[in-house]
């Protein structure tokens, strides 16, 4: 059974910086595709960023290029979103994302294109 824990949410003032972990047990997949998306009250679950760890490719929502980072440690089965320059649009629950399914980089920010969901951590940003 595939379990996803996200940790390092908590409030921040705009312009500060926060580190997600997302720490996945049971998933053995040898893609190693994993991220994040977020939801904000009222809106859409939204795609933030993934990474194709065994080739080593990141996809980011076009708002948050240059700002967040996703990076993983194999060794600990761990996602890491570095977000930094924190706008107050940015709070939002942010949850972790792992596939097994077959893989369309086109749909990358498709909720349906995961199957394993973390339960959430939030992040909110005041002004």
């Amino acid at each position: 059974q595939v379990q996803l824990v996200e940790s390092g949410g908590g409030s921040v003032q705009a312009g500060g910086s926060l580190r997600l972990s997302c720490a996945a047990s049971g998933y053995t997949s040898s893609s190693k595709i994993m991220g994040w998306f977020r939801q904000a009250p009222g809106k859409e679950r939204e795609g933030v960023a993934i990474i194709y760890g065994a080739v080593s490719k990141t996809y980011y929502a076009d708002s948050m290029k240059g700002r967040f980072t996703i990076s993983q440690d194999n060794a600990k089965n761990t996602v890491y979103l570095q977000m930094n320059s924190l706008q107050p649009e940015d709070t939002a629950m942010y949850y972790c994302a792992a596939t097994t399914l077959p893989w369309l980089s086109s749909r990358w920010n498709h909720r349906r294109q995961y199957n394993y969901w973390g339960q959430g951590t939030q992040v909110t940003v005041s002004s």
